[in-house]
């Protein structure tokens, strides 16, 4: 995985990376469990041939702020970011992650 440090992408200060195709663009040192959480990103990605993730990931979010009227929580809520917090502490989950392993996050309540 690379990992670029810059002072400008991501944008704003809400978030402290962005993963874009597999390389993680940060302002600042990411922890274990920061790189873990960009990981999981990146094996979802690449399960979707990335294109079908970001469609996807946006797709998602635009539902879940038309439902919630929150971007914060729309952010949340969306399976991919769910599948990544919940498993971000485990340093095997990529080992043992199914693949499309996101998928049971969009049924599975919040």
């Amino acid at each position: 995985m690379i990992v670029i440090h810059n002072k400008y992408i991501p944008f704003g200060k809400k978030y402290g990376a962005i993963n874009l195709f597999g390389t993680i663009f940060t302002k600042r040192h990411l922890s274990a469990i920061d790189l873990n959480h960009e990981y999981i990103h990146t094996l979802q990605q690449r399960e979707l041939l990335f294109v079908g993730f970001y469609l996807l990931y946006v797709l998602e979010w635009f539902v879940k702020f038309l439902v919630y009227r929150d971007s914060h929580k729309a952010y949340h809520c969306i399976s991919f970011e769910r599948e990544a917090y919940g498993n971000e502490c485990n340093k095997n989950y990529s080992k043992q992650r199914k693949f499309y392993a996101w998928s049971k996050y969009l049924i599975k309540r919040h």
